[in-house]
């Protein structure tokens, strides 16, 4: 099962542009499906990876990356510090944009229009972006490169952070991470989470609003099978199809009625049978075992589906039963969902 919503804006668009290209030659037609990934928008440090740093409101194709070879892509940044990062099929990771922090992990700050390979990146199998950092599993380690004002590479230190990458302390048998703002989750074989990095919110879930620049495990939290992280929230799915939360809840993103922060998870009674979920900005989207979509949060741009523009603490549903819906993604750093 895999959980798309960790991936931020660009990696969703790069997703969805990918199997909106595959679908759009249908199967009656003679022709090869489109094989490039492609991406679109705002493009002023490169972001879109095609070479330029013009704006395109049409998809292009980024460079030299073939849809065939890509695994994984995963979008990072802020409006001033965009950049994305792809894991491909042979363990390798390339990354483009921004890199005012060495988000681009190839041992400079230079910012690049095209992708190129993350310096010393092998062996990958899940990659994440935060805001202004990058990180990918090798081997059930985690490693993390970029910004670290907050402690988010977790290696132990805070301050200028690194533009290649270092590993994450006292941290293995990882299989699974989510990137949120300035934090980091990571879910172990175990079924147990353990987040590093900012803390203000109380989004690293250890009772208290603490920074931490190692991993600490996440109280009163096991049987977990999935994780996404929001702009500074996070969501666990466990094994009984039940969600727990975790951190910022000022528009209602956890989904517990309130919009009260939560140092420590709490669970969200009325979801069952859920099968993924996505972290946006503000708000949060799970798609059940019935092909129903369900939100809740902030709901200023439309984000939750409903028809309306109105914010809900507690679920509402953004598409039916039986919707043909198989996946849901979100951007940790932008008012948008995905459901296909």
């Amino acid at each position: 099962m895999t959980y798309p919503s960790r991936r931020a804006g660009l990696g969703v668009l790069l997703a969805v542009s990918a199997l909106l290209a595959t679908a759009a030659q249908g199967p009656a037609r003679n022709e090869k499906p489109e094989p490039w990934v492609r991406a679109w928008g705002s493009n002023a440090l490169g972001q879109l990876g095609n070479g330029s740093t013009l704006d395109q409101q049409t998809p292009s194709a980024v460079r030299g990356l073939a849809r065939d070879d890509v695994r994984e892509p995963a979008g990072g940044g802020w409006p001033t510090t965009p950049f994305a990062v792809a894991l491909l099929n042979n363990g390798t990771v390339q990354a483009w944009g921004d890199a005012s922090q060495g988000q681009l992990g190839d041992g400079t700050r230079a910012s690049r229009s095209y992708p190129a390979a993350v310096a010393g990146l092998s062996g990958v199998s899940e990659v994440a972006a935060g805001a202004v950092s990058a990180y990918a599993v090798r081997n059930g380690r985690v490693l993390g490169w970029g910004g670290n004002t907050y402690g988010q590479l977790g290696n132990g230190s805070t301050g200028a952070g690194g533009d290649r990458p270092v590993p994450v302390q006292s941290l293995n048998k990882v299989k699974d991470i989510a990137a949120g703002c300035n934090h980091v989750a990571a879910l172990r074989e175990d079924g147990s989470v353990w987040t590093w990095g900012r803390n203000d919110q109380g989004q690293l879930g250890i009772g208290t609003t603490a920074a931490s620049p190692v991993p600490v495990n996440v109280h009163y939290l096991d049987g977990v099978v999935g994780i996404v992280a929001g702009g500074h929230h996070n969501s666990a799915l466990l094994d009984d199809g039940t969600v727990r939360a975790w951190g910022w809840n000022n528009a209602g993103q956890l989904g517990d009625g309130t919009r009260t922060d939560r140092t420590t998870p709490v669970p969200l009674p009325a979801l069952t049978s859920v099968k993924a979920m996505a972290g946006g900005w503000t708000h949060t989207l799970v798609l059940l075992d019935d092909q129903t979509v369900v939100a809740w949060g902030d709901n200023a741009n439309g984000q939750l589906g409903d028809a309306s523009t109105t914010s809900s603490l507690t679920p509402v549903t953004a598409l039916p039963a039986g919707s043909g819906t198989t996946r849901v993604a979100a951007s940790p750093g932008w008012n948008s969902s995905y459901a296909y």
